[in-house]
C-alpha cells in the first residue's frame, strides 16, 4: 500500500496528480489524513482522506509520500508522520517528498549522501544532500521532486519503481504526457 499523507495547506497539485498516476498504473494508494478527515489544501479545495493516520497498517506500507505546500511545516510538527518515516527508514521503504518537504526528512537525516532535488529556495535545508537540479531525483529507497510542475513525474517515477519502465512509460504516453 501506498500512503499519501495529507496535512491542511498540502500543495494541491503535488499530492492528487501522483495519486491519480499511480492508480492508474493499478497501485493501491490512500489519502492520509494526518489532523482529520477532512483536509484543506493550499488553493482552499477540499479533500476528504480515505483513512485517517491512525489507521496506517505499516506492515503493508511499500511507499509513503509527503507532499509540499506550506502544509509541509505541519507534516514536521507530527509525532505520527515522524513515526511513520522513521519505520520506512528501518523498513527499506520507498519515501517519496516534493517541494519542501525534502526538509523534514533531511532533519532526520536520511538524504546524508544521497542525491536529492527540492522546491527552487529550499536547497539550504539539504545539509548533507548532493542537491541535484533535476524535476525528479531517486537516491536509494529516496525519491524527491522539486515541485507542482515535477508532479506527473514524481508520479511516473513512483510507478517506475513499483511497477517497471514499460508501465510508466505507457501511461505517460495515454495520459499525453
Amino acid at each position: 500500500m501506498i500512503y499519501a499523507l495529507l496535512v491542511d495547506g498540502f500543495e494541491e497539485i503535488e499530492a492528487i496528480e501522483p495519486i491519480d498516476i499511480i492508480r492508474r498504473a493499478g497501485l493501491n494508494v490512500l489519502t492520509v489524513g494526518v489532523n482529520g478527515e477532512m483536509v484543506k489544501g493550499a488553493h482552499d479545495i477540499m479533500i476528504k482522506a480515505d483513512i485517517l493516520i491512525e489507521d496506517v497498517n505499516k506492515e503493508d506500507m511499500e511507499l509513503l509520500i509527503l507532499p509540499g505546500g506550506a502544509g509541509h511545516t505541519k507534516l514536521d510538527e507530527d509525532k505520527s508522520v515522524h513515526e511513520l518515516i522513521d519505520y520506512a527508514d528501518k523498513e527499506g521503504i520507498y519515501i517519496a517528498a516534493i517541494c519542501a518537504s525534502p526538509s523534514i526528512i533531511r532533519k532526520k537525516g536520511l538524504l546524508k549522501g544521497k542525491k536529492a532535488t527540492c522546491f527552487p529556495g529550499f536547497e539550504e535545508y539539504l545539509v548533507g544532500a548532493e542537491v541535484i537540479s533535476d524535476s525528479v531525483v531517486t537516491d536509494g529507497k529516496i525519491i524527491t521532486a522539486r515541485g507542482a510542475g515535477a508532479a506527473a513525474d514524481f508520479g511516473f517515477e513512483i510507478v517506475r519503481l513499483l511497477k517497471n519502465k514499460e508501465v510508466s512509460d505507457g501511461l505517460r504516453g495515454t495520459m499525453q504526457y
